[in-house]
């Protein structure tokens, strides 16, 4: 496919020239015009249309095929919620909008929808109170620990470090470090989990909390996990959850419960809101009574006589971490997801999201190494070991994967396993779907064992195929085309 500016040819228009209604002509300071023309392309409208559809066929997303990338959750989105989200008295009102008196009217009903999706997560996650601010899921884990830093300072406490496994999402260590906080490390046992005992041996009384997703990114559900909860509350440290991970609970158990004080939500991994392409997200993140006050303004509070007012007057508030009241298009969408599908609804999605992911496993672990025995919850992590032995890596059979119609699971990742394949098939697809992934793992498993080298050269059916991604990211040539 030819860039638009290749097809351009000299002298070609899309539009009609007409005379302008501006009566007088608007002169721009000459110190902020080019000095030379810009050498834009020229085409005709038709040529433009066909460009630039020709070229969102190209993109690959969920609407299209099954996407399973591990830890992200890339599930299908009810078009209900895009349908809910862009009516126009929620798509068309203003945050500078009045509150309450005169026009307030116009905003009473997305500050019931902030007000009551706090609720509903409080309850979920058997939190005591929630912040809708957070942007995304990094930004969540941010928030929170900027909560765990204003605890202690608040308590008086000294404390220096905060402990996440060595299997944690990488914007764990880098969330508690910009809160101030040292980083030390936990290691795995044998079982695929934080080691206890280890764990036990670095709790001390300048450990301000630990960082835990659970089940983790090898889709293991830790069974000490309240026994860790209470070591680090031993400390007067706090616990904290990364939801990541929450498709594989939802429902069926609570952080809350589990002693935690500090979770974030992922709206658009569990609750069906758009997800991938770098946003938009939004990252709610809950808190226990004690950690209430420190929670970010703006908060939205119900008044005795039913209408909605914001509260931005809290003194010991971390204050502002995003304009106004969060993503409120994405809330607005988990929103409608959750009141459609109920408790119930909620229960057999994480059901579904286990039983998905346990077939796959079950079905590849003859031809692909299984690091961790035993059920898995929502995703399951395989190794390619087994190939590499002939040549073939964990990036080869993603790129097989490629051409056989499938974005590539998660690899490479978590570290802690190598040549890791982490799969995660969600709740939303069907066995037919996830049969037709399983068949094609088999059969480039089986073509890794008698023909590795044709590996080399794939994907083939791509505009481009191997890249140099060195070279690529040092130095970058967006005009280049054909394969490499």
């Amino acid at each position: 496919m030819k860039l638009i500016f290749e097809k351009s040819q000299k002298g070609r228009t899309g539009i009609l020239p007409g005379k302008s209604d501006i009566k007088e002509p608007f002169e721009l300071d000459s110190s902020l015009m080019r000095s030379e023309p810009l050498d834009l392309c020229e085409l005709s409208e038709l040529d433009v249309v066909r460009h630039f559809t020709n070229l969102s066929k190209k993109n690959f997303g969920v609407d299209d095929n099954f996407y399973p990338l591990g830890s992200c959750t890339m599930k299908y989105n009810p078009k209900v919620t895009e349908l809910i989200a862009s009516c126009g008295g929620f798509a068309n009102i203003h945050p500078l909008m009045p509150q309450l008196r005169g026009g307030g009217v116009l905003t009473q009903g997305a500050l019931g929808v902030l007000y009551e999706m706090d609720l509903m997560l409080r309850e979920i996650a058997g939190m005591d109170a929630f912040t809708l601010q957070p942007l995304a899921g990094a930004h969540g884990e941010l928030t929170g620990m900027m909560i765990m830093a204003a605890y202690h300072k608040k308590q008086g406490n000294t404390k220096t470090h905060v402990l996440v496994p060595d299997s944690a999402h990488g914007t764990n260590p880098a969330s508690a470090a910009i809160a101030g906080y040292d980083v030390k490390v936990v290691p795995g046992n044998e079982d695929g989990v934080m080691d206890l005992d280890a764990f036990r041996e670095m709790v001390n009384e300048e450990t301000a909390g630990v960082m835990l997703t659970c089940p983790n990114t090898l889709g293991i559900f830790n069974p000490h996990i309240k026994e860790i909860c209470d070591i680090i509350h031993s400390v007067d440290g706090l616990a904290y959850y990364d939801g990541a991970n929450l498709n594989a609970i939802t429902g069926r158990a609570r952080p809350g419960d589990f002693g935690f004080d500090i979770v974030h939500f992922n709206l658009h991994k569990t609750f069906a809101t758009p997800h991938g392409g770098g946003g938009p997200g939004s990252g709610p993140v809950g808190v226990v009574e004690k950690l209430t006050k420190f929670l970010p303004i703006s908060v939205v509070v119900k008044r005795s006589d039913g209408t909605y007012a914001v509260e931005y007057d809290r003194e010991d508030s971390i204050g502002y971490i995003a304009p106004f009241y969060g993503n409120f298009g994405i809330i607005l969408r988990a929103y409608v997801y959750i009141l459609m599908l109920g408790a119930e609804g909620l229960r057999r999605v994480s059901e579904h999201a286990v039983l998905n992911a346990n077939y796959i496993k079950s079905r590849l672990e003859e031809y692909y190494d299984l690091p961790y025995k035993g059920v898995c919850k929502h995703e399951c992590v395989f190794s390619a070991s087994r190939q590499v032995k002939n040549g073939v890596h964990a990036l080869d059979i993603a790129k097989a994967l490629i051409d056989r119609g499938f974005h590539p699971p998660t690899i490479y990742f978590p570290t802690t396993v190598q040549e890791a394949m982490m799969i995660e098939p969600t709740e939303t697809e069907s066995k037919e779907t996830i049969d037709r992934f399983i068949d094609a793992m088999i059969d480039i498993a089986k073509q890794a064992q008698i023909d590795p080298e044709s590996f080399a050269d794939m994907p083939k059916t791509t505009p481009v195929s191997r890249l140099d991604e060195t070279k690529a990211a040092k130095a970058l040539d967006l005009a280049c085309t054909g394969r490499v």
